[in-house]
Parts: C-alpha cells; structure tokens; sequence
C-alpha cells in the first residue's frame, strides 16, 4: 500500500540538501568566475547558460531525495509493528542446564530417601517423604512451562505511518474500554472517577474510544460520580492533550513528586497546572459531599437532580439503566473538540436469577458495546485500576492490528502494577515473579493467562469463533438496521417475528453464507437480538450509517434484561464463563484451547497501575479469593486435566494452566512439612538418618541446584533477589493459609456447601498507609500463628533436650534447628504484620493459637505413633527403700 504523506522529518531532510546544493553551487560559481576573468574567452551567454543548467541540476538533484524520502518513509511503514526479543544464549541456556541437571539430582535424591528408611520413626519418614515428592512435582509443573522465556518490542512510530497518515482518514481500529464496580462505599467513587478520567483522555483518536461504566450495585452514588467526572472531563482533557501530561489520572498526576516542569517549555504551563490543580481540588469537594450524602439513604429512597425517582433503591431488585454522559450532541470540551463517550451501565436484576457477579457484569457491558459501538476490540479494568502509559491503546495495536497475525491474537495482557505498597512490599502485593517471570515464559508458547484486568481482547474470541475460521459466518454491515427506524415504531402493534425480519434482513448473498447456521441457532447461541446477533457477525465492527440512537438505547436496555442469556450459550462458550469466581483463569484457558494465542506486552511506562489490598487480613482474602477459583477449577468440567483435549492446546500451556488450578493443593503437603520440624524437637527424633558420604554429596548437590536455579532465574529475568524472596515467603504464608482454606471449600461445594465472597475495599490513594497496620480478625490467621507458636516451642524443648544430652546430641539438634528456623523465617512478614504497629498480637489470635497448640501437644503425648514401641521388663512403682 502506497504512502503518499510527508513527515516533518522528510521536509527537513530536503531544506539540508537544499543548503548543502547552494553551497557547491556557490563554490562553483566562484571558482567559474575566477576562470573566466583570467581567461577572457568566452562570453557572457555562455556563463548564463551554464548557471541555469547548474540549476536544473540542483532541481532534479532535490527531486530525487525528496522521492528517495518517502520511499523511505514507505518502507518504514511495511516494517513489522513489532517484534519478539529472545532471552540472550548466555543467560538463558546455564538456567536450563541446572534445571535438567537438579531434576536428575533430585531424582538420585529421592532414591537415596526411599532405600534409607528411618526405622525408630518410621511413620514421621513415610509422611516426610510422600510431602517431598508433592513439592518436588510441583516444582516441576511450575518450573517446565518456563523454557523460553521472551520480551516482545512495539514500533509505535510505524503504527502511525501505517494507519494515520496525514490527509487520509484515521484507520486506527475504535476500542470499547469497559470498566467495572460492584460497590462504591468499598471501591470509592474518587477511584472510580480517575479511572474513568484516565481512559478519556487517553492518545487515541476521540471517535474511536467509547467507554462504558458497569454499576453492578445500581448506586445514584456512582451515577452522579459520573455526570460530575463528565464535566471535569470537559477541562482535564484538553489540557493532558495540549501539554502531553503522563500520567493522565488527576489524582495521581498530582501526587507524583516529580519535576512537573521537565520537558514543559510551554509558558503558559504553570499557569495552567495551578488553575487545574484548583479545579481538581474542588471536583474533589463535590465527589466528597456525594459520598455524605449517600451515607444514609431517605426513608422515601433516592430522587434525582431532575425530580424522578432514582430507579435502582434496592439493588437486588432494579430494571436495567443505561444513559450516555458523553457522546450525544454537545459533547464537547471547553475548546470546543469532541470528547469520548462514556456510558453508564447497570444491568437489570431480579430475584431468583443468577447475576454471575464480575463476569455477568462484564457479558452485559460485551453485549451493550455491540450495540450502541461496536468496536473490534475491548479493554477492560476494574475501577481502581487507571491508564498509568496514555499510549497503551497503540501499544496493544501494534499486535492486534498487524496484518498476519493480528487475526491469531485473541487478547494482548499487560502486566499488573501498582501504588500505595509499603516500600518493603511485606506481602508480595506487587506480585513480580509472576508478572516478570512466569508470565514472559508463557508468552514464549502460546500466550499468558488472562489475569482479569489490563488486557486488550479481540471481540470475535470473546464470541466463541476460532482464529481464522472458514466456517465464521459473515455478515455486511449493510443488512441488519436497513429499516430499524421504523420497526421499532411500530413495535407496539408489531409481533416478534416481524420485528425479527426487519431488523435482519439478508440478501442472497449473505443467505448463502449462513446456510449452515440458522437463524433459530444463533439466537439459541447469542440470544433473542437480532441487532446484537448482527453486530456480533461483523467482524471489523463498527456500525451501519444512519442508525437511530434512540432504537439502539431500547436494544441496549433489552441485552442487559435478566432473563436474557437463559438458554443461550453466554458464560458457556461465549463472553466471560461462569463457573468460578476467577472468571479470568477460565476464560482464557478456553479461548487458548481454540487456538487463539496471546501476546504479553510491557512498555517501559507501566500501562496500567491500581492499588492492592495492603493489610495482611485483606491480603490473605485476596489469595483466598484466587484459591478458591482454583479450585472450583479443578472440581468443574473445564479442568485442564481433562477439558481441551481434541483442540489446539499446548502441552506445555496446559501444564501452565493445571499448575494455575493446583497450586492450592500443595498446601497440604506444605502445612505437614512445615509442622515436622517441631515435632522432631518435640521428640527427639528425626526424618534423616545417619548420613553417609554418598548421601552428603547428593544433599549438598540439591542445595547448590536450588540456589543456582535461583541466581540463574534472576539473572535473566531482571527481578531483584528482595522480590523473589518476598513472593517466597509469602507463598509459604499464603499456603498454610489461604490456600488450605480454599481446599476445604472447595471440598464443601462439593458436598453442596456454597462459599461466597465480598467485594474487597479499596483506600484512595491519600489515605492508603492508614491502613497498613489495621488488624481484621480472621480464621485465616489461625494456621500459621499457630505453627510459629509449635516451631517456638520445639526450639526451645529442643535446646533443654541438647544441654541435658550432653555434647553429642547438638549435632541432630543443628540439623532439625536448621528446619524450623527456615519455617519461622518463611513466616516472619505474618508476625510482623499479626504483631500491628505497636507489636502488638490480638487477643484472640492467641488464645486460638495456643488452644491449637495445646490439643496438638496433649494428643502428641497421649497417642505417639512416631516412636518406635520398645519391650522390656514390666516396671513397677516402689517406695522410698526400692
């Protein structure tokens, strides 16, 4: 495809040739000169005829770059729009050769455990080393999708030659970016608004960016939130888009302790960052006051500005809503440029009906875009959760719009970050072994995992079609709202059926094309909508010219009823699934057993930043959250140890996602293993033998793989060794807690016990410290005070037993210390975090963790299965002259 345009770039290269032209023009014109008055022999015709053919020369010399420029603009624009990076042979091929040779190791190991029983505690040995095993296979599953790692660069530069090329329309493609809330007395609506306020103005075309607000909790709060974001919206915006303020969320932007005036030659800036901030400020004001307000709801429910009752009081049983803050005529910022639409949405709900939580939320935002935008691709974000790069859009373009495998691609993820985390980042909430670790692996097989927000998808793999079907019907955008306009007038007196044929109706040409696919299938498949059933077939998106607002509202409000997915296929095959409440996990796993791959994208500015639970009590309900998904997972029929099989699922991505739905599992082994160290100081006895050389060699041998393995794995991925062992101790943290809970309601819900979960609260970004030594009681805390209290204990009853065996019983002593220091060390970010700012444990988690400690101990002495039973003569009680 030809450019024809010219870059600033190409019309300063040309004024350079132009001068460098002059100058030999000049030199020549002098040395000429020189020439002909020494000489005196030719005429003055002859100079001028010479000068103008000098000139011709320089013309077409000038021409030729010119053209030489833009078909080095054009062939700047063929080059691909990105592309992928291996990790260096140097750092990459020693991390692979110490993991097959500590896979060897451990298995010489584990045959040195099993031929040297420990005969005086034979149980203790047995559980010992069945748990080693179980971890040993876990790293495994864990370690083998890591074997090619990769990065992946993006050429935004030749994203806009491409498709913005100056004098030519935009053919960027238009995104629908769908943000989520459930709750605003937990998600606070200030979050929510700078969110929104991120998205609105964010370096994409205006025209081709439409976003959409889910109130899952049908709150006038947010609603308002909204109107008043909008108007803010109309002075944010241009003033982020005519100084390029980074980053584009108010709240954040002026928090930053940065030198806002770097780069900002423009003297009107300071001006109009103070006027801003003032403004902001007082935008704060007004969500504050809404905020009171709704603290306490009128005994006759909510009214709004206009007088009419607020229509979702009770949020359990509400009609659906939907109303368009900006978009419609007079949307316009204070310059008088357009500005993005923003939609708010709250789906219908009823008793008696399944609402699926986050995931039927963001089906009905799937279907609503379909109807009233249409874009081919879609954003999602929970509300805290803002545009922290401006340029992510093109970011993710780069893959989705490249001309080969732009179709392959059914979701481009970028990489979780976030503010307000102490700076010690005491419970791993940054999560950066997964996101800069496992996450790169994945992407170097068949994609990562979706991981709930932060990801770009391809509308058509949210719709259950796979990569490049020949079989995906099509449909032009010319047949489905020919005569919308007057159907729905009509519709009164208008049965279904010819409301149906109206709206839908076919030429031959597309009847041939859904021969195989009835009308009657796809409604069973996408639901009673022709308007969505037609926009669904489009597979570019987009709307037909002409379409009546009005009639796509009523269409809108109809897809979001709550009886509307009954009997079809949504949260099935198509959209979110339903099924668990990591929705993400499964979501994903199923697109990529289709055959769709994915891409991992991380630009040097984080796209995306929100906050995270920074209180242990939350925190330890997050990972109880993800766990419990896991598990409902593993107990589903989209277990990936058995679903996909007959798709195009690697096998190496499908360990990656059993290892996702296990992982909670482990906890068992983990708890047991934890616990053993204290009982052998409790008993003296322990889970080795005697070692003979042999045996030193191949435990020396496994302590030195697993370090190199460590070093290794940092060294090419670039995490610093206080990430990696914080998300060590944590993952010991987390599996005596919340993953062992998550087993036991996983088993419940199989028994038909349900478990249901909260929205977890947010803090805004000025209070988020206050928060961090905050205790919440939980049953969570339980397990693991209680194995510092055993671990505790056993030192100490260890020691007396060591001083009063004398010299030769400290070296078993060292061996079994070494043990349960390792779990009291793994445990210390939960002391710290039980003890409080003021160090200090509650109550009550103690008295529960030493009634643990004490029915352990009481059972240990009356029932002692772990030491071997000796005979002997038969003892009896005698006095003092025995």
């Amino acid at each position: 495809m030809a450019i024809t345009a010219a870059s600033p770039t190409g019309s300063h290269s040309r004024n350079g040739f132009r001068f460098s032209d002059q100058e030999n023009g000049d030199y020549n014109q002098h040395n000429y000169g020189q020439a002909f008055s020494v000489a005196g022999s030719e005429d003055f015709e002859g100079q001028k005829a010479f000068y103008r053919n000098e000139e011709k020369r320089k013309d077409k010399r000038s021409l030729m770059s010119n053209n030489q420029e833009d078909d080095n603009l054009l062939g700047e624009a063929r080059q691909p729009l990105w592309r992928k990076i291996p990790i260096a042979s140097s750092k990459i091929n020693p991390y692979r050769i110490v993991i097959i040779l500590r896979v060897v190791i451990l298995v010489f190991f584990f045959h040195l455990r099993i031929t040297t029983p420990v005969h005086d505690a034979l149980a203790l040995w047995i559980i010992s080393v069945v748990c080693e095993i179980w971890l040993a296979l876990s790293w495994m599953v864990d370690q083998l999708p890591k074997w090619f790692p990769i990065t992946r660069e993006t050429y935004l530069e030749r994203l806009s030659l491409r498709f913005e090329r100056e004098g030519e329309p935009n053919l960027l493609a238009p995104v629908d970016i769908f943000v989520t809330t459930a709750d605003p007395f937990k998600e606070p609506p200030i979050l929510t608004a700078n969110t929104v306020l991120s998205v609105l103005s964010v370096d994409y075309p205006v025209e081709k960016v439409s976003c959409y607000v889910s109130d899952d909790s049908a709150s006038m709060l947010l609603f308002d939130t909204l109107s008043e974001t909008a108007e803010f919206a109309r002075i944010w915006v241009p003033f982020c888009n005519k100084y390029n303020i980074e980053t584009r969320a108010p709240e954040f932007y002026f928090s930053e302790k940065l030198d806002y005036l770097k780069d900002k030659v423009h003297p009107t800036f300071v001006k109009d960052r103070r006027a801003m901030k003032r403004e902001y400020e007082e935008f704060k004001v007004k969500i504050n006051v809404l905020v009171a307000k709704a603290q306490k709801k009128p005994e006759e429910g909510w009214v709004m500005k206009d007088g009419n009752p607020w229509p979702g009081s009770n949020m359990d049983d509400h009609p659906g809503m939907i109303q368009v803050c900006l978009g419609s005529t007079g949307s316009l910022d204070k310059e008088g440029k357009e500005l993005p639409r923003l939609v708010y949405v709250s789906r219908e709900k009823r008793p008696g009906y399944q609402h699926h939580w986050k995931a039927g939320a963001m089906n009905a935002l799937v279907r609503v875009s379909a109807v009233l935008s249409n874009a081919p691709f879609a954003l999602n974000l929970d509300c805290d959760q803002y545009i922290n790069n401006s340029k992510v859009l093109r970011e993710s373009m780069c893959f989705l719009m490249d001309p080969q495998l732009g179709k392959k691609f059914c979701y481009v993820q970028f990489p979780k970050r976030f503010n307000g985390i102490d700076c010690n980042d005491r419970y791993a909430n940054h999560n950066t072994v997964f996101f800069d670790i496992n996450m790169k692996c994945l992407d170097g097989i068949q994609g990562p995992l979706y991981v709930g927000t932060g990801c770009v998808f391809n509308r058509q793999a949210l719709y259950g079609f796979d990569p490049l079907s020949d079989k995906r019907p099509k449909m032009k955008s010319c047949c489905w709202l020919s005569s919308c306009s007057c159907s729905y007038s009509d519709s009164e007196s208008s049965s279904d059926d010819e409301t149906d044929q109206e709206l839908v109706d076919f030429d031959d040409e597309e009847e041939e094309e859904l021969s195989f696919m009835s009308m009657k299938s796809l409604e069973k498949r996408f639901g009673q909508s022709p308007v969505f059933i037609a926009s669904a077939l489009m597979e570019d998106g987009g709307l037909p010219k002409g379409t009546n607002t009005r009639v796509l509202i009523k269409e809108a409000i109809h897809v979001i009823s709550c009886d509307y997915e009954e009997k079809t296929e949504w949260g099935k095959e198509i959209g979110w699934l339903y099924g668990s409440v990591t929705e993400d996990i499964l979501t994903g796993f199923i697109m990529h057993c289709r055959g769709w791959k994915s891409v991992y994208c991380m630009p040097k500015k984080a796209a995306f930043k929100g906050s995270a639970p920074i209180n242990l009590s939350d925190r330890l309900h997050q990972v109880l959250k993800w766990a419990s998904g896991s598990t409902q997972i593993f107990f589903s029929s989209y277990c990936p140890l058995w679903y996909g099989y007959s798709g195009k699922l690697k096998w190496l991505q499908r360990l990656a996602y059993t290892n996702s739905i296990v992982y909670p599992f482990t906890s068992i082994p983990l708890l047991i293993y934890c616990t053993i160290p204290a009982v052998c100081l409790l008993t003296g006895k322990f889970i080795i033998p005697t070692l003979s050389n042999l045996a030193s060699i191949w435990l020396m041998a496994l302590f030195i793989s697993i370090i190199l393995t460590c070093m290794l794995e940092l060294r090419w991925s670039g995490v610093s060794i206080h990430d990696w062992w914080r998300n060590e101790q944590f993952w010991v943290i987390g599996g005596v807690s919340s993953h062992l809970f998550a087993v036991f309601q996983g088993l419940l819900k199989v028994g038909g016990v349900n478990s249901s979960f909260t929205v977890r609260a947010k803090s805004a970004h000025d209070t988020s410290f206050g928060q961090f030594h905050l205790f919440k009681w939980t049953s969570l805390l339980i397990p693991p005070t209680s194995l510092v209290i055993l671990n505790m204990v056993g030192i100490v009853a260890g020691i007396s037993d060591a001083i009063n065996n004398g010299y030769d019983s400290w070296g078993p002593f060292f061996g079994k210390l070494f043990f349960s220091l390792w779990v009291i060390v793994h445990l210390y970010p939960f002391l710290k975090g039980l003890m409080g700012k003021q160090n200090r444990t509650p109550t009550i988690v103690v008295l529960w963790s030493i009634l643990v400690a004490i029915i352990f101990s009481m059972i240990w002495v009356r029932i002692d299965i772990f030491l071997p039973k000796h005979t002997g003569p038969a003892l009896r009680q005698c006095g003092i002259r025995c």
